[in-house]
């Protein structure tokens, strides 16, 4: 185990255990049961994680003495979905078992969400570097129309051999660079929100999630070739998202505004019909296009020329954005994206406080996110290499469609990010204009 993950373990709140390496599928039985103890233990996979590594786990589980009930194995296809009627199945198999989630984002999502309803932890042992949620904090689930992250505790171990994820179908892979990615534009809004007090950074959970990105990221075409040894570096970065998103009990250290563009084409069922479905790593990596473009257009501004009193007695008064969002919005997902841009509207004074520290102190807040980010050109380049959409067509939407989510994804939830400082300025539309007319024409 590397330094860093040791370091993020130090922090973590509920895993004691990462093991990512070559060949530690074999491993797996005497970690987990080192951790969690003999069980009984019940495997949750669906029939393509389990003819992956089925009988090698429960193999190494019976080697380290661990008591095995009857697995769960869901359909190959359709593809399962995070919904949570399939969570009360998981539940309902539990019986007094502690669940073993094989496999990738909505198996682990759907064990731990109904782990923790049972009260009890679980251990995760990964099939694919297709996302970063392995180690996370929270289980995103539908139900009723709404997709949330939802409270629940981490893996107490996870187990991710990389020549089991190498050899995983080369779509899951560019799925978990595009998740990876989303720490670009993602680290751009936690800048702006810690600039303006809303949220401050953690500087040492930023370091967990910022530090190994760049070195995640730098081998796309490896990763793409299949290489083994170029996965170190993503499995790990993506193990440290999660590890980070425990430490800070929550998922600002993995995600800003893109994220909400892949969870609102999610509600939409963007690709649901397709097989494989779409994968949400893929509607992230092009919702951190959309977002770097915005960024891009956002850092050319002189905020330092802007008078906030002026901004502040412009802002549009609560009952016309609530009437908008009503308007955006319907039933369920109205009256959540109310509740969540309630949260953070502010107007007068308190609006001129909160952007204070931006406009006076802008180019070093400038600079700081020009470190931080990469031009949309050169993301998208980097997604291309590794097999991953890089434009809103490979995804079946056009740059119309990606632009009509940008106040969506706005009002979609109270955090903090680049949307909302242009909101606050008056400079919105404006700057969504400017980032399809110069952009993404």
């Amino acid at each position: 185990m590397s330094d860093a993950l040791d370091a993020a373990l130090a922090r973590a709140t509920d895993t004691r255990d990462v093991v990512v390496g070559r060949g530690v599928l074999t491993e797996a039985g005497r970690r987990i049961a080192d951790v969690l103890g003999q069980g009984p233990y019940v495997v949750v996979a669906d029939e393509n994680t389990w003819a992956v590594a089925g009988e090698a786990l429960t193999a190494s589980l019976r080697a380290a003495g661990c008591a095995l009930a009857e697995p769960l194995v869901f359909p190959g296809r359709p593809a399962l979905y995070a919904s949570y009627d399939n969570c009360l199945t998981v539940g309902e198999r539990l019986g007094d078992a502690t669940a073993i989630a094989l496999g990738a984002g909505t198996l682990n999502d759907l064990s731990k969400l109904a782990s923790h309803e049972h009260g009890r932890p679980y251990a995760v042992v990964g099939t694919a570097a297709s996302m970063d949620g392995y180690t996370g904090f929270g289980a995103p689930m539908e139900a009723d129309g709404v997709k949330i992250t939802r409270p629940c505790p981490a893996p107490a171990v996870a187990v991710l051999d990389l020549d089991v994820v190498a050899a995983a179908p080369g779509f899951l892979t560019a799925s978990g660079y595009g998740d990876l990615a989303a720490k670009i534009p993602g680290g751009a809004d936690w800048i702006l929100a810690d600039v303006t007090e809303v949220e401050p950074i953690d500087t040492a959970v930023w370091g967990m999630v910022q530090g190994g990105v760049a070195m995640a990221l730098a081998r796309p075409s490896d990763l793409a070739a299949g290489d083994p040894d170029a996965f170190a570096g993503l499995v790990e970065g993506l193990a440290l998202s999660g590890l980070a998103m425990q430490a800070y009990a929550g998922t600002r250290p993995a995600s800003g505004a893109e994220h909400y563009f892949s969870h609102l084409w999610e509600l939409d069922h963007l690709g649901a019909d397709l097989d494989p479905p779409l994968s949400h790593g893929f509607k992230v990596g092009i919702g951190s296009l959309a977002m770097c473009a915005f960024h891009e257009v956002l850092v050319e501004r002189d905020f330092a020329a802007i008078d906030l009193e002026a901004a502040a007695a412009a802002r549009t008064p609560w009952d016309r954005i609530e009437a908008d969002i009503r308007d955006t919005f319907t039933g369920a997902l109205a009256d959540n994206a109310v509740k969540e841009t309630r949260a953070k509207y502010v107007t007068g004074d308190d609006l001129v406080a909160r952007l204070r520290p931006l406009v006076d102190d802008w180019p070093s807040v400038r600079e700081r996110l020009r470190t931080q980010l990469v031009t949309s050109a050169e993301l998208a380049g980097m997604l291309a290499a590794a097999g991953a959409p890089s434009r809103p067509e490979d995804i079946g939407l056009t740059a119309a469609d990606v632009r009509a989510t940008f106040p969506r994804a706005m009002y979609y939830r109270s955090r903090y990010t680049a949307l909302d400082v242009a909101w606050e300025l008056g400079l919105f539309q404006e700057l969504v204009d400017d980032t399809f007319t110069r952009l993404w024409v």
